[in-house]
């Protein structure tokens, strides 16, 4: 929220002129930062790569804030509101940056020219505008699918991320030396659950192990790579998810085996449909709830 410490000092020391009433925040989050986009690289291929990673962040911080009043405890709500938090700012500085880049395209015709460029592609795009993986969009379940998703998603994001501390892209290489440190506790925090999950209770394994059943067939197209990330790895901007994808298996290895959870067979490579903006009914019925305020109210100040 700006450079304030909470909302409430935000709402205080608001400026005299309207603010868009859904927004994340009054300040450019790119302000001062490079944005020149490095030599050779095609802008729309920047643009659609930050929608993949920005979106991964949107929708699944959208799903962890599903169980706000409904963790099994206070400790652990709180931490899923921080986690989405965290990924929220993930989320802001890429959508930012895609559309620093003009990647804007129906959403900005839907929205007011007041709204900044990451608001206009969080909640006036459609489904098939969205390039999130099924990973990330599937629903919660109960706690033990969401621990068992959460460690794998920020796994596979932390991977990808370290690595993109390297990038040519001084955006990118930014969002992403922040990004690692957050990621670092998201996947260890997911990890001492799933530790205590499945060498817990006979109830408790149970269910741990459905878990991991239930997320397992989604990292099927997680690996696959886009011709828009083959090139933008090539030229040093992005990277090939095909990368990361041995110490992904290494890391969810060692963690099942040690929660005394069987690992299941790793599924085949499938197409990237979520990043083709093929997605299911659960996808549609997610961005309903999150964007449905703003579109009710496109042009909203307070």
């Amino acid at each position: 929220m700006g450079h304030e410490e909470t909302v409430y000092e935000a709402l205080a020391n608001a400026h005299e002129e309207g603010h868009w009433a859904f927004g994340t925040g009054f300040d450019d989050p790119l302000a001062g930062v490079d944005t020149t986009v490095p030599d050779g690289v095609d802008h729309a291929d920047l643009g659609a790569y930050c929608l993949m990673l920005g979106d991964d962040a949107l929708v699944l911080a959208q799903r962890l804030t599903q169980w706000i009043t409904n963790a099994p405890e206070l400790e652990e709500e709180v931490a899923f509101g921080n986690i989405a938090l965290d990924l929220l700012g993930q989320a802001r500085l890429l959508l930012a940056r895609a559309g620093s880049v003009d990647v804007l395209g129906r959403s900005r015709e839907h929205a007011t020219a007041s709204i900044p460029d990451e608001d206009a592609l969080a909640y006036f795009r459609d489904p098939d505008e969205f390039r999130s993986t099924a990973l990330v969009e599937a629903p919660n379940g109960d706690f033990g699918q969401t621990i068992v998703r959460l460690l794998v998603a920020a796994t596979v994001r932390l991977a990808v991320l370290a690595r993109l501390r390297g990038s040519r892209d001084p955006v990118l290489a930014a969002i992403a030396a922040k990004g690692v440190n957050e990621l670092t506790y998201h996947r260890d925090h997911a990890a001492r659950w799933v530790l205590r999950l499945g060498d817990g209770t006979d109830e408790s394994h149970r269910r741990a192990q459905a878990g991991v059943d239930a997320v397992w067939p989604l990292l099927a197209d997680v690996f696959s790579p886009t011709d828009v990330e083959r090139r933008l790895a090539a030229a040093g901007v992005a990277v090939d998810p095909a990368e990361v994808r041995a110490e992904v298996r290494d890391v969810l290895t060692t963690v099942l085996e040690r929660a005394t959870l069987r690992v299941p067979e790793w599924p085949a490579d499938a197409p990237p449909r979520g990043r083709a903006g093929q997605h299911g009914p659960e996808l549609t019925e997610l961005l309903g709830t999150l964007q449905g305020l703003a579109r009710e109210h496109p042009a909203a100040t307070w």
